[in-house]
């Protein structure tokens, strides 16, 4: 499998970086295209992949092409590739709120496409990425987009019109983590933890909880019982959140991004 990506920001970085660290293909059979020759510098020096100032070139060599570019300029990406580009290839745009029927009418609607939104995460190896294939794609061609994106972090197939749900939940999710751990670090402050020990609590037990309701299998009622002493300080805290409305303000909140991404 020959991986394409028109654009080298840092999202095509991480999701090369994944691909190489876990050796899914040779960093050969990987070949990117960018704007300057400085950024094609950074590409091959960090990952000693193939590399072109010209997207046609990267577009004949792929079989899975990832449009890494903004989304305002998906369609001047696609008049330059249209032409050129193989039908087997797939083709996958990490561009946000280009819909599958934009791609399809830039791109040629017998063109395999996939629409996928990975999160800042995928920066740290972390990402949790969506995947929105059109009727052209296999089950094959899912297979091999999937492996790709699962190289950092986690990847799932929706349904496009859950796409707003998934800018919510995975998009702009990690700015209010960063908010409760902020806030949790805080209170550890006040109680006299210098910050950056409070920080280094806060954001590994906000790791490691994630992993366990990832990793367990175990459904989160029984994870937050095992917690739950009677009596006890968690459920004392949690008393505080119900009163404060914690619940309700994060739904609120998720439901304004996802109601505020339709709109866009």
């Amino acid at each position: 499998m020959k991986i394409g990506f028109i654009g080298c920001g840092n999202m095509a970085s991480a999701i090369i970086g994944g691909i190489i660290k876990n050796q899914l293909v040779p960093a050969d059979d990987i070949m990117v295209s960018a704007k300057t020759k400085a950024t094609l510098q950074r590409a091959a020096d960090s990952f000693h992949v193939r590399t072109s100032l010209e997207s046609r070139m990267v577009a004949e060599f792929a079989d899975v092409l990832v449009l890494a570019v903004k989304p305002n300029v998906v369609g001047a990406v696609a008049e330059e590739i249209r032409e050129i580009v193989r039908p087997d290839t797939v083709i996958v745009s990490i561009a946000a709120g280009r819909e599958l029927s934009y791609l399809a009418e830039v791109l040629g609607d017998q063109q395999k496409i996939t629409r996928a939104m990975p999160n800042t995460p995928a920066l740290v190896g972390e990402g949790m990425t969506a995947l929105c294939p059109n009727q052209n794609v296999t089950a094959e061609d899912l297979e091999k987009v999937s492996r790709i994106f699962n190289c950092f972090g986690r990847a799932e197939v929706v349904p496009e019109d859950l796409m707003p749900a998934v800018t919510a939940v995975s998009g702009s999710a990690p700015e209010y983590v960063f908010m409760f751990i902020e806030s949790m670090a805080d209170a550890a402050v006040h109680q006299g933890m210098e910050r950056e020990t409070a920080y280094k609590f806060a954001a590994q037990t906000v790791l490691g909880s994630a992993k366990m309701v990832l990793d367990s299998g175990l459904h989160i009622g029984k994870l937050r019982d095992m917690l739950m002493t009677p009596g006890g300080t968690t459920i004392e805290g949690l008393r505080v959140l119900e009163e404060k409305g914690m619940r309700g303000a994060v739904m609120d909140a998720l439901i304004a991004a996802s109601e505020k991404a339709k709109k866009l």
